[in-house]
Protein backbone atom coordinates (compact mmCIF):
# COMPACT_ATOMS: atom_id res chain seq x y z
CA UNK A 1 0.00 0.00 0.00
CA UNK A 2 1.31 3.65 -0.63
CA UNK A 3 1.51 6.47 1.50
CA UNK A 4 -2.14 7.82 3.18
CA UNK A 5 -4.20 10.29 1.17
CA UNK A 6 -4.34 13.18 3.02
CA UNK A 7 -7.87 15.41 3.40
CA UNK A 8 -8.62 18.64 4.95
CA UNK A 9 -12.04 19.32 5.54
CA UNK A 10 -13.16 22.90 5.59
CA UNK A 11 -16.40 23.45 7.53
CA UNK A 12 -17.76 21.36 10.38
CA UNK A 13 -21.70 21.48 10.55
CA UNK A 14 -23.85 18.55 10.70
CA UNK A 15 -23.32 17.12 7.49
CA UNK A 16 -19.36 16.35 8.60
CA UNK A 17 -20.11 13.51 11.12
CA UNK A 18 -21.69 11.26 8.09
CA UNK A 19 -18.68 12.21 5.93
CA UNK A 20 -16.78 11.20 9.46
CA UNK A 21 -18.04 7.98 9.75
CA UNK A 22 -17.00 6.86 6.36
CA UNK A 23 -13.68 8.53 5.95
CA UNK A 24 -12.40 8.19 9.47
CA UNK A 25 -10.50 4.40 10.21
CA UNK A 26 -9.52 3.70 6.55
CA UNK A 27 -5.67 2.27 6.09
CA UNK A 28 -5.11 4.86 2.91
CA UNK A 29 -7.07 7.77 3.18
CA UNK A 30 -7.12 10.22 6.32
CA UNK A 31 -8.56 13.27 7.79
CA UNK A 32 -5.04 15.21 8.87
CA UNK A 33 -6.70 18.20 8.95
CA UNK A 34 -9.80 20.32 9.63
CA UNK A 35 -10.56 24.09 9.69
CA UNK A 36 -14.08 26.38 10.97
CA UNK A 37 -15.25 29.35 11.48
CA UNK A 38 -15.88 28.23 14.73
CA UNK A 39 -12.24 27.72 16.26
CA UNK A 40 -13.19 26.38 19.65
CA UNK A 41 -15.28 23.31 17.09
CA UNK A 42 -12.43 22.66 15.18
CA UNK A 43 -10.24 21.73 18.00
CA UNK A 44 -12.56 19.70 19.16
CA UNK A 45 -12.95 17.54 16.30
CA UNK A 46 -9.23 17.75 15.65
CA UNK A 47 -8.95 16.14 19.27
CA UNK A 48 -11.32 12.94 18.24
CA UNK A 49 -9.36 11.98 15.29
CA UNK A 50 -6.10 10.34 15.50
CA UNK A 51 -3.55 12.18 13.74
CA UNK A 52 -5.59 15.48 12.98
CA UNK A 53 -4.87 19.23 13.62
CA UNK A 54 -7.16 22.03 14.06
CA UNK A 55 -5.58 24.89 11.28
CA UNK A 56 -6.77 28.13 9.81
CA UNK A 57 -8.44 27.75 6.68
CA UNK A 58 -5.24 29.72 5.12
CA UNK A 59 -3.55 26.83 7.36
CA UNK A 60 -5.34 24.03 5.50
CA UNK A 61 -4.70 25.33 2.25
CA UNK A 62 -0.87 25.39 2.66
CA UNK A 63 -0.29 22.25 4.37
CA UNK A 64 1.64 19.80 2.71
CA UNK A 65 -0.12 17.08 4.14
CA UNK A 66 -3.98 17.68 2.64
CA UNK A 67 -4.33 16.39 -0.69
CA UNK A 68 -7.71 16.92 -1.47
CA UNK A 69 -9.37 19.94 0.80
CA UNK A 70 -13.47 18.40 1.23
CA UNK A 71 -15.67 21.43 0.83
CA UNK A 72 -18.95 20.84 3.78
CA UNK A 73 -19.08 24.58 3.55
CA UNK A 74 -22.49 26.41 3.17
CA UNK A 75 -22.83 26.86 -0.72
CA UNK A 76 -22.48 30.75 -0.67
CA UNK A 77 -18.72 29.68 0.22
CA UNK A 78 -18.33 26.61 -1.88
CA UNK A 79 -16.51 28.48 -4.81
CA UNK A 80 -14.02 30.97 -2.91
CA UNK A 81 -12.93 27.76 -0.55
CA UNK A 82 -13.16 25.36 -3.91
CA UNK A 83 -10.89 28.25 -5.95
CA UNK A 84 -8.61 28.90 -2.91
CA UNK A 85 -8.06 24.87 -2.54
CA UNK A 86 -7.45 25.12 -6.54
CA UNK A 87 -5.01 27.91 -6.15
CA UNK A 88 -3.03 25.82 -3.65
CA UNK A 89 -2.50 23.02 -5.96
CA UNK A 90 -4.94 20.49 -3.81
CA UNK A 91 -7.74 18.82 -5.14
CA UNK A 92 -11.04 19.56 -4.59
CA UNK A 93 -14.32 17.62 -3.16
CA UNK A 94 -17.25 19.46 -1.87
CA UNK A 95 -20.45 19.14 -1.04
CA UNK A 96 -23.76 20.02 -3.28
CA UNK A 97 -24.05 22.29 -5.53
CA UNK A 98 -20.44 22.33 -6.82
CA UNK A 99 -21.42 26.62 -6.64
CA UNK A 100 -24.26 28.74 -5.74
CA UNK A 101 -23.99 29.84 -9.63
CA UNK A 102 -23.79 28.55 -12.47
CA UNK A 103 -21.10 31.24 -13.44
CA UNK A 104 -19.40 30.14 -10.16
CA UNK A 105 -18.91 26.69 -10.76
CA UNK A 106 -17.85 27.14 -14.41
CA UNK A 107 -14.72 29.14 -13.35
CA UNK A 108 -13.86 26.35 -10.43
CA UNK A 109 -13.80 24.01 -13.61
CA UNK A 110 -11.92 26.56 -15.54
CA UNK A 111 -9.32 26.60 -12.85
CA UNK A 112 -8.45 23.19 -12.10
CA UNK A 113 -5.55 22.96 -13.56
CA UNK A 114 -4.08 18.98 -13.40
CA UNK A 115 -6.33 18.76 -9.83
CA UNK A 116 -8.97 16.56 -9.65
CA UNK A 117 -12.57 18.02 -8.86
CA UNK A 118 -15.09 16.22 -7.28
CA UNK A 119 -18.77 16.68 -5.92
CA UNK A 120 -21.58 15.12 -4.09
CA UNK A 121 -24.02 13.65 -4.64
CA UNK A 122 -22.67 10.29 -4.39
CA UNK A 123 -25.63 8.27 -2.72
CA UNK A 124 -26.07 7.28 -6.86
CA UNK A 125 -22.81 5.09 -6.03
CA UNK A 126 -24.44 2.50 -3.56
CA UNK A 127 -26.77 -0.37 -4.10
CA UNK A 128 -30.03 1.29 -5.07
CA UNK A 129 -29.03 3.47 -8.10
CA UNK A 130 -25.93 1.32 -9.36
CA UNK A 131 -28.27 -1.90 -9.13
CA UNK A 132 -31.33 -0.01 -11.53
CA UNK A 133 -28.20 0.83 -13.46
CA UNK A 134 -27.00 -2.55 -14.47
CA UNK A 135 -30.68 -3.05 -15.28
CA UNK A 136 -30.35 -0.78 -17.86
CA UNK A 137 -26.93 -1.46 -19.24
CA UNK A 138 -27.83 -5.50 -19.07
CA UNK A 139 -30.65 -4.68 -22.01
CA UNK A 140 -33.40 -6.20 -19.39
CA UNK A 141 -35.91 -3.44 -20.25
CA UNK A 142 -34.96 -3.12 -23.84
CA UNK A 143 -34.48 0.26 -24.93
CA UNK A 144 -34.69 3.00 -22.40
CA UNK A 145 -37.53 5.47 -23.64
CA UNK A 146 -38.64 7.75 -20.20
CA UNK A 147 -38.59 8.01 -16.98
CA UNK A 148 -40.13 10.01 -14.17
CA UNK A 149 -38.46 11.85 -10.83
CA UNK A 150 -40.76 12.41 -8.29
CA UNK A 151 -39.87 14.93 -5.07
CA UNK A 152 -42.44 16.57 -2.78
CA UNK A 153 -43.33 17.87 0.49
CA UNK A 154 -45.32 20.54 2.39
CA UNK A 155 -41.83 22.93 3.08
CA UNK A 156 -39.39 22.47 5.40
CA UNK A 157 -40.30 25.51 7.93
CA UNK A 158 -42.62 22.11 8.95
CA UNK A 159 -40.04 20.81 10.69
CA UNK A 160 -36.71 23.39 9.96
CA UNK A 161 -36.51 25.84 13.09
CA UNK A 162 -34.65 28.27 10.81
CA UNK A 163 -35.84 27.38 7.20
CA UNK A 164 -35.43 30.94 5.83
CA UNK A 165 -32.52 29.50 2.78
CA UNK A 166 -34.77 27.21 1.47
CA UNK A 167 -36.69 30.33 0.55
CA UNK A 168 -34.19 32.56 -0.67
CA UNK A 169 -32.51 32.80 -4.11
CA UNK A 170 -30.42 29.70 -4.53
CA UNK A 171 -33.03 27.73 -2.27
CA UNK A 172 -36.06 26.20 -3.53
CA UNK A 173 -37.25 22.50 -4.28
CA UNK A 174 -35.17 21.79 -7.08
CA UNK A 175 -32.21 23.29 -5.69
CA UNK A 176 -32.15 21.54 -2.51
CA UNK A 177 -33.14 18.11 -3.63
CA UNK A 178 -32.65 18.25 -7.63
CA UNK A 179 -29.34 16.71 -7.46
CA UNK A 180 -29.83 13.45 -5.96
CA UNK A 181 -32.43 13.20 -8.70
CA UNK A 182 -31.02 14.51 -11.70
CA UNK A 183 -27.30 12.76 -10.89
CA UNK A 184 -29.28 9.74 -10.73
CA UNK A 185 -31.09 10.37 -14.16
CA UNK A 186 -27.45 11.33 -15.99
CA UNK A 187 -26.12 7.88 -14.42
CA UNK A 188 -29.28 5.81 -15.91
CA UNK A 189 -30.04 7.35 -19.19
CA UNK A 190 -26.98 10.08 -20.03
CA UNK A 191 -26.17 13.30 -20.28
CA UNK A 192 -29.53 15.84 -21.22
CA UNK A 193 -28.96 18.11 -24.26
CA UNK A 194 -32.48 20.08 -22.94
CA UNK A 195 -34.78 21.25 -20.66
CA UNK A 196 -38.39 22.46 -20.59
CA UNK A 197 -39.73 23.69 -17.54
CA UNK A 198 -42.52 25.31 -15.80
CA UNK A 199 -42.87 26.72 -12.00
CA UNK A 200 -45.26 28.42 -9.49
CA UNK A 201 -45.13 29.76 -5.74
CA UNK A 202 -48.48 28.71 -4.00
CA UNK A 203 -47.47 31.99 -1.37
CA UNK A 204 -44.90 34.92 -0.62
CA UNK A 205 -44.65 33.99 2.88
CA UNK A 206 -44.05 30.81 5.21
CA UNK A 207 -45.17 30.30 9.23
CA UNK A 208 -42.21 28.52 10.97
CA UNK A 209 -43.66 25.78 12.89
CA UNK A 210 -41.41 25.12 15.82
CA UNK A 211 -38.60 26.24 17.67
CA UNK A 212 -38.38 29.64 19.38
CA UNK A 213 -39.14 31.54 15.89
CA UNK A 214 -42.57 29.16 15.58
CA UNK A 215 -45.08 31.71 14.53
CA UNK A 216 -42.91 33.71 12.85
CA UNK A 217 -43.28 34.45 9.31
CA UNK A 218 -40.70 34.15 6.53
CA UNK A 219 -40.57 35.65 2.94
CA UNK A 220 -41.10 33.28 0.11
CA UNK A 221 -38.42 34.66 -2.84
CA UNK A 222 -38.56 31.79 -5.17
CA UNK A 223 -41.06 29.33 -7.00
CA UNK A 224 -42.06 26.62 -4.79
CA UNK A 225 -42.77 24.00 -7.46
CA UNK A 226 -41.20 23.21 -10.35
CA UNK A 227 -41.82 20.41 -12.93
CA UNK A 228 -40.10 19.94 -16.40
CA UNK A 229 -39.01 17.50 -19.03
CA UNK A 230 -35.43 16.57 -20.22
CA UNK A 231 -34.32 15.31 -23.35
CA UNK A 232 -31.16 13.00 -22.83
CA UNK A 233 -28.67 12.86 -25.53
CA UNK A 234 -29.70 8.80 -26.49
CA UNK A 235 -33.46 10.08 -26.97
CA UNK A 236 -35.53 9.32 -23.47
CA UNK A 237 -37.58 11.73 -22.09
CA UNK A 238 -37.38 12.14 -18.18
CA UNK A 239 -39.95 14.29 -16.56
CA UNK A 240 -39.41 16.04 -12.97
CA UNK A 241 -41.16 17.27 -10.12
CA UNK A 242 -39.77 19.14 -6.96
CA UNK A 243 -42.65 20.25 -4.78
CA UNK A 244 -42.69 22.51 -1.85
CA UNK A 245 -46.62 22.49 -2.01
CA UNK A 246 -47.16 18.85 -1.71
CA UNK A 247 -48.61 16.82 1.12
CA UNK A 248 -47.73 13.65 -0.07
CA UNK A 249 -47.38 10.85 -3.02
CA UNK A 250 -47.35 7.85 -3.79
CA UNK A 251 -45.12 7.60 -6.73
CA UNK A 252 -41.61 5.77 -7.10
CA UNK A 253 -38.72 8.26 -6.41
CA UNK A 254 -37.40 7.52 -9.73
CA UNK A 255 -39.02 5.35 -12.53
CA UNK A 256 -37.36 3.87 -15.61
CA UNK A 257 -39.58 3.08 -18.69
CA UNK A 258 -38.22 0.56 -21.62
CA UNK A 259 -39.37 -1.24 -24.68
CA UNK A 260 -40.09 -4.46 -22.50
CA UNK A 261 -39.88 -3.79 -19.11
CA UNK A 262 -40.14 -0.44 -15.93
CA UNK A 263 -37.97 -0.61 -13.24
CA UNK A 264 -39.23 1.28 -9.76
CA UNK A 265 -35.68 3.16 -8.47
CA UNK A 266 -35.61 3.77 -4.58
CA UNK A 267 -34.87 6.87 -2.91
CA UNK A 268 -31.56 8.77 -4.36
CA UNK A 269 -31.05 10.72 -1.22
CA UNK A 270 -30.13 6.78 0.19
CA UNK A 271 -27.04 4.56 -0.88
CA UNK A 272 -29.68 1.32 -0.91
CA UNK A 273 -32.81 0.53 -0.93
CA UNK A 274 -35.39 -1.72 -3.30
CA UNK A 275 -34.80 -2.13 -6.99
CA UNK A 276 -38.39 -3.39 -8.64
CA UNK A 277 -38.80 -4.30 -11.99
CA UNK A 278 -42.28 -5.55 -13.75
CA UNK A 279 -41.63 -7.33 -17.45
CA UNK A 280 -43.97 -6.98 -20.45
CA UNK A 281 -47.00 -9.05 -19.64
CA UNK A 282 -46.08 -9.80 -15.85
CA UNK A 283 -48.71 -9.89 -13.41
CA UNK A 284 -46.32 -7.75 -10.74
CA UNK A 285 -43.19 -5.77 -9.56
CA UNK A 286 -40.52 -8.17 -8.71
CA UNK A 287 -37.72 -7.09 -6.30
CA UNK A 288 -33.86 -7.32 -7.38
CA UNK A 289 -31.16 -8.32 -5.60
CA UNK A 290 -28.30 -5.58 -5.64
CA UNK A 291 -26.39 -6.48 -8.73
CA UNK A 292 -24.26 -3.54 -8.62
CA UNK A 293 -22.51 -0.52 -6.04
CA UNK A 294 -21.07 0.09 -2.99
CA UNK A 295 -22.74 -2.09 0.06
CA UNK A 296 -22.98 -0.24 3.15
CA UNK A 297 -21.65 2.89 1.79
CA UNK A 298 -21.92 6.53 3.02
CA UNK A 299 -21.32 9.78 2.24
CA UNK A 300 -17.31 10.58 0.93
CA UNK A 301 -17.51 7.20 -1.06
CA UNK A 302 -17.06 9.17 -4.34
CA UNK A 303 -14.01 11.07 -2.92
CA UNK A 304 -12.67 7.31 -1.70
CA UNK A 305 -13.78 5.48 -5.22
CA UNK A 306 -11.61 8.28 -7.21
CA UNK A 307 -8.59 7.97 -4.79
CA UNK A 308 -8.31 4.06 -4.79
CA UNK A 309 -9.89 3.48 -8.47
CA UNK A 310 -8.77 6.79 -10.71
CA UNK A 311 -12.54 6.67 -11.84
CA UNK A 312 -14.69 10.29 -12.33
CA UNK A 313 -18.15 8.82 -10.83
CA UNK A 314 -18.63 11.58 -9.04
CA UNK A 315 -16.83 13.95 -10.82
CA UNK A 316 -17.20 17.94 -11.05
CA UNK A 317 -17.80 17.93 -14.75
CA UNK A 318 -21.33 16.00 -13.11
CA UNK A 319 -21.61 18.29 -10.67
CA UNK A 320 -21.71 21.42 -13.12
CA UNK A 321 -23.41 19.41 -15.74
CA UNK A 322 -26.89 18.61 -13.33
CA UNK A 323 -26.72 22.56 -11.97
CA UNK A 324 -26.98 24.05 -15.14
CA UNK A 325 -29.89 21.23 -15.89
CA UNK A 326 -31.35 22.53 -12.99
CA UNK A 327 -30.78 26.60 -13.87
CA UNK A 328 -32.00 25.78 -16.70
CA UNK A 329 -35.02 24.48 -15.93
CA UNK A 330 -35.73 27.27 -13.76
CA UNK A 331 -34.54 29.72 -16.83
CA UNK A 332 -37.30 28.03 -19.03
CA UNK A 333 -40.09 28.74 -16.89
CA UNK A 334 -39.42 32.41 -16.64
CA UNK A 335 -38.99 32.53 -20.65
CA UNK A 336 -41.68 29.85 -21.42
CA UNK A 337 -39.16 28.36 -23.94
CA UNK A 338 -36.98 25.00 -24.17
CA UNK A 339 -33.38 25.72 -22.96
CA UNK A 340 -30.50 24.03 -25.06
CA UNK A 341 -27.35 23.12 -22.52
CA UNK A 342 -23.74 24.07 -22.96
CA UNK A 343 -22.49 21.65 -20.83
CA UNK A 344 -22.60 17.81 -21.21
CA UNK A 345 -20.73 14.51 -19.45
CA UNK A 346 -19.53 11.19 -20.53
CA UNK A 347 -22.22 9.26 -18.46
CA UNK A 348 -20.35 7.26 -15.20
CA UNK A 349 -18.86 3.80 -15.31
CA UNK A 350 -20.85 1.33 -13.47
CA UNK A 351 -19.62 0.44 -9.92
CA UNK A 352 -19.14 -3.23 -9.67
CA UNK A 353 -21.09 -5.05 -6.63
CA UNK A 354 -18.35 -3.94 -3.90
CA UNK A 355 -19.26 -4.88 0.01
CA UNK A 356 -18.36 -2.83 2.62
CA UNK A 357 -15.78 -5.58 3.67
CA UNK A 358 -14.29 -4.46 0.42
CA UNK A 359 -13.97 -1.38 0.28
CA UNK A 360 -14.20 0.01 4.28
Amino acid sequence: MGSTHGIGVVGLGVIFAQYRETLVGLDDIAIVAVADLDEARAREVAATIPGCRALSVAGLMADPAVDTVLNLTIPAAHAEVALAALAAGKNVYGEKPLAATLTQAQQIMAARGQAWVGGAPDTVLGTGIQTAREIVDSGRIGRPLAATATWVAPGHEAWHPNPDFYYREGGGPLMDMGPYYLTSLVHLLGPVESVSGASSRSRDTRTIASGPRAGEEIPVEVDTYVTGTLRHVGGAISTVVFSFDSVATHAAPIEVHGETGSIAVPDPNMFEGDVQVRMLGAPDWESVAPSAGYGDAGRGIGLIDHVRTGADRASGALALHVLEIMTGLLHSARENSPFTLTTTVQRPALVPLTPASDWS
